[in-house]
Order: structure tokens, then sequence, then C-alpha cells
């Protein structure tokens, strides 16, 4: 009775210490998510000035401002205001005819903000596979200068050249199909890298200038005539389109504590190598954003 008693006991210990040696050597991410989860993003987006260039008025780009300023009814009224302006002599430059654009500047995108979707699925393997919807609305800026054929008449502040703005504005969407694989560093913080393929959709919404505080519109509505405002203008048709190129991102994930698992919150970074489809400016360019991303995992049934 005693022997049984004391092999009894020595059983429970030889349990307990097992347990001990599992609670210590246990991998990292125990609770990690598994399953299918759902993500909702916010973050910026730092788009490639390359496409940008697409709205600057050049006499080589869809929109151009030589379309608007050499048009009798809006190089007329354009040229009123540069006189009523104080900016040119009309003994100088007797007609809108007279002015030139002498020099593009550099566009830009400023900064602008991202929001998106996702789903994803995890294994226990800590792989996993997602889609990801992401939309964007971005603004380029620049400037130009504009002077005369015979180089006088300019008057403001006796420069040569009146500057005038440019600018466009799209939106974006984003597709990504890809895989991502976690790295567990702690119970609470894991590292991803994801790739995989995207797809893009772009819609050119705005290009316009100002010359003398006045905007104007330079959007090709004309089907490539000169644009007229006594004529009806053709149906606008979206300069832009769908591309397509890769993605990889990088995040420093935070898993939720819970008994089950129950997502993370990752603070991360894309990199985007991607067509864009713009006249003229549908070459493959760099983009880049920086994210938050909030993932839920409540879709137990999916889970093993």
């Amino acid at each position: 009775m005693k022997r049984a008693v004391f092999a009894i006991i020595l059983m429970m210990l030889a349990e307990g210490a097992l347990a001990d040696d599992w609670d210590v050597h246990r991998p990292y991410g125990a609770n990690r998510p598994i399953g299918l989860s759902a993500s909702i993003n916010v973050g910026m987006l730092i788009a490639n000035k390359k496409q940008a260039e697409f709205y600057s008025g050049r006499p080589e780009n869809a929109n151009t401002v030589d379309r608007i300023l050499h048009s009798e009814s809006y190089g007329n009224q354009i040229w009123n205001d540069l006189v009523n302006g104080g900016y040119i002599s009309p003994s100088a430059i007797q007609n809108y005819g007279q002015l030139k654009v002498v020099e593009y500047g550099a566009m830009h995108y400023k900064l602008s903000y991202q929001i998106g979707l996702g789903i994803r699925y995890d294994w226990e393997s800590t792989w996993g596979v997602l889609v990801r919807f992401d939309w964007s609305r971005l603004n380029a800026v620049g400037a130009f200068n504009i002077s005369s054929t015979n180089g006088t008449g300019i008057l403001q502040n006796n420069n040569q050249y009146i500057q005038c703005s440019v600018g466009g504005q799209e939106d974006r969407i984003n597709i990504d199909f890809g895989v991502a694989k976690r790295i567990y560093v702690s119970e609470s913080f894991a590292l991803e890298v994801d790739l995989g393929f995207n797809l893009n959709n772009l819609k050119v919404k705005k290009n316009a200038m100002e010359i003398a505080g006045k905007p104007y519109d330079i959007l090709d509505i004309w089907g490539g005539n000169s644009p007229s405002s006594y004529t009806a203008s053709y149906e606008y048709v979206n300069q832009g389109g769908v591309g397509f190129g890769g993605f990889a991102t990088f995040a420093v994930c935070y898993v939720v504590p819970g008994e089950t698992s129950v997502g993370t919150i990752d603070l991360g970074y894309n990199f985007y190598y991607e067509k864009l489809k713009l006249e003229g400016y549908s070459g493959f360019a760099p983009q880049h954003s920086i994210f938050l991303r909030f993932n839920l995992n409540t879709f137990s049934f999916f889970d093993k």
C-alpha cells in the first residue's frame, strides 16, 4: 500500500514538472489568432511624383494649358484678366496670341490619406492568405510660368514671368492578393511580412490651372478639339484605368490578450511597385504607405 501511494506521488510530481516545462518552453503566440479575420486600416499614401506630371498641362499631355490659353473664348478672358489685374500692358501685349508658356515646373502629390478593409485566413503554422481593398484621394500640385512672345509687357514686380498654379485630383483603389507570414517574438508581439499581387484602378477627377487668381479647367472634354465656351462639350471619359503590380508589407503586430484569440493591432509599411494607367505616364513606379491596422478574429466557425 505504501509503495502504491509513493508511486502515485511520484507520478503526480513528474506530471507537474512536465507541465512546468511546457509553460516555460511552449512556442510564443500560443494564443495567436487562427482562422478567418477581418481588418480595417487607416494610413497615409506617399505617391510617386512621376505620375503627378500627368497634371502639369504640358503640350504632350492629354490635358494642356495651351489648349485653353490659345482658344478664342478662354484666351480673351485670360488676356482681359491679366490686363485688369495689372500683370501685362495692353499696348505691349495686344492679344492672347502673344502669350506663351515658357516654363513648366515639377509636379508632386500632396500627402494623402488611405483607408481600407481586408479579410485573411491564418493557420497554426503562422502562414496566412489575404485580400485587401484600399482607397485614396490624391491631389497633384505644381506651377508654370507664362510670358509674352516678344518678352516684354510683364509688369508685376518688374518680373519677366507670371507664375500660375496647376494641379489635379484622382481617386485610386488598390486590391491586394497575397500571403502573410508572422514571426512571434513574445506572447504579445509578432513581426509580419506580406507579399503578393496588386490590381489598381485610377480615376482622373480634375485637372485645372489658375491664372491671375481665376481658375480654369483644362480637363479635355472637347475630344481633343479646341475648346469653346459657346459650344457643348463631349461626355467626359475617364483618363485613368486599371493597372497592376506587386506589393510587400512589413508590420509590427500587437496580439490582443484573451482566453481565445481576439485579433491584432498592426503598425506597418507597404511598398508598391505598380503600373498605373495614365496616358503618357503608365510605366512602373514605386509607391509607399504607412498604416495602422485592426484585425478582428471573430469567425470561430472557420477554426479547426
